[in-house]
């Protein structure tokens, strides 16, 4: 039997894996600390809906992203400290971050999220890591679905030009 042959999580990490695992927690603290700080300025109860689920959902990843890293004997990147809760109110008018943007930035998080799970899976040898980034790739459909939903009901929704000739008519 090879060293690659066997119980996946006893095979030794290649660099890859492992700088993206290492990228994922350093990516998600950012995210989540980012999220607190847009529950502050959004005011549309459905989009803090998803950012508290986006938050989780990063802190969820990371508990397993960490344990794989300790694991294998790899330092883990630095946290984020948490943002302080404000209330909208307080956030003057012109600072404020408006609804429409925050869901656009969570939609080109959740985009940027997928590419990265891909990847991941696409160079990874073990397993076990292959799946659990299927698995944050699942999640992060589902809730690129919901966010996506959202900006269609709320008009926020900015399409790219839509092809409407579709019989190739003059």
């Amino acid at each position: 039997m090879g060293i690659l042959s066997g119980n996946p999580k006893e095979e030794p990490l290649h660099y890859g894996e492992v700088f993206d695992l290492w990228s994922a927690v350093l990516v998600n603290n950012g995210k989540i600390a980012g999220y607190q700080t847009m529950l502050n300025h959004a005011g549309d109860d459905d989009l803090k809906k998803l950012l508290v689920e986006a938050s989780e959902i990063c802190q969820g990843e990371n508990k397993q992203l960490e344990e794989l890293l300790k694991e294998n004997g790899i330092g883990l990147p630095p946290g984020q400290p948490e943002p302080p809760e404000a209330c909208l109110e307080d956030i003057p008018v012109g600072a404020r971050i408006i609804d429409p943007a925050i869901a656009a930035g969570l939609s080109a998080d959740i985009a940027a999220g997928l590419v990265a799970c891909s990847q991941a899976i696409g160079k990874s040898i073990r397993e076990d890591i292959a799946m659990m980034n299927a698995q944050f790739h699942a999640q992060k459909v589902a809730l690129g679905g919901k966010v996506l939903r959202l900006n269609k009901e709320k008009g926020w929704l900015i399409p790219p030009p839509l092809h409407l000739n579709k019989h190739g008519d003059c």
